[in-house]
Order: structure tokens, then sequence, then C-alpha cells
């Protein structure tokens, strides 16, 4: 996942390099439980109500409280977009028990988005704390965000993932 840049030091590369359209990089706050289900491998789908269609994203975690901290990067893969008895049958196959839970989440929508998790990096971060005294202002996406349109907030999750990370993971789907 590392490759040496020309300077001689380490440049982070995700699962996209060379492939297809760049990934929009986007803010996103997940709850700490479903964080480390990631890391158990038990969860490879992020479910989500609203998303962008068609486009790989980096998707910048702010980790919710009581941890309240923008810590890791994940690499998604382009939403699968579908009713959301289709989508809540993707959340089953991949954990048992976890269909009822995403359908309760997405049934009163005409279309639902099961976004797959491809790789995952954490990092030491920035606190909330950090993240307002650089900003002025911060609070964490009740949605998601897209960061093209908030350069300030990019280059600081750009400086945060251009350090090596503490941890790392390829996710395998089925």
């Amino acid at each position: 996942m590392r490759s040496r840049g020309d300077a001689g030091g380490s440049v982070q590369e995700g699962l996209f390099a060379g492939v297809g359209p760049s990934p929009e990089p986007v803010l996103m706050a997940l709850h700490g439980e479903y964080y480390e289900l990631i890391w158990r491998r038990e969860k490879v789908h992020e479910f989500r109500k609203r998303f962008l269609k068609g486009t790989p994203v980096r998707w910048f975690v702010y980790l919710n409280a009581p941890v309240s901290r923008l810590a890791a990067v994940i690499d998604l893969g382009p939403a699968l977009v579908d009713v959301p008895e289709q989508i809540a049958e993707i959340a089953e196959q991949t954990r048992a028990g976890n269909g009822a839970g995403v359908l309760d989440y997405v049934r009163d929508l005409e279309e639902a988005f099961a976004i797959p998790i491809l790789a995952i990096r954490e990092y030491p971060g920035l606190s909330i704390a950090d993240l307002r005294a650089e900003l002025g202002t911060f609070h964490p996406p009740q949605g998601y965000l897209r960061l093209n349109n908030h350069p300030e907030l990019l280059a600081l999750a750009e400086k945060m993932a251009a350090d090596p990370p503490i941890r790392e993971m390829t996710v395998h789907h089925r």
C-alpha cells in the first residue's frame, strides 16, 4: 500500500492509485462501536440513507464522542444503490442479525446505500480541540461533508493522512 516517493519519503497510496476516477474526499462521523467492527472484519459496508453515486470515496473518519477525534481514512468503493430491502439483505449476509437494524434505518426510503469498505488506515489523528484551534470552529458532520468544498479542513485531513498509519488493513469481500 505504500510506495517510495521521488524525494525518498514515504507516500501513502490507497487502493485507488491509477484506477478509474479519483476518489472524492469526504468527512463523515462514525461511532466507535462500528469502527471497531471494521477492524474485526465484521463490518465490510457502510450503510447510509444518502450518499454519492458512482464514485469511489476517500472517507476521513471523525470518531464521535467520547473519542472526538479525526482518526482514520477509509477507502470506499462506489456505493451499491438499491431498495431498502436489498440493502438490508447485504447487511444480513455480511453479519447475521444486522439486516433488521439496517432495514429499520432505511425502511421509508426509495433507495438506500451500501458502500463497500476496501481499506482502513488509523492515525494518531486530530482531537476536536486541535481541529477547532486550526479552523476556528468545527462541528462534526451529521451526514457527510464533501471536503473539496472545505479546503482548510481538507488540508488538515490530508496532513493527518500524510503521517505513517498506526495500523492499516485491507478489507476483502466475498
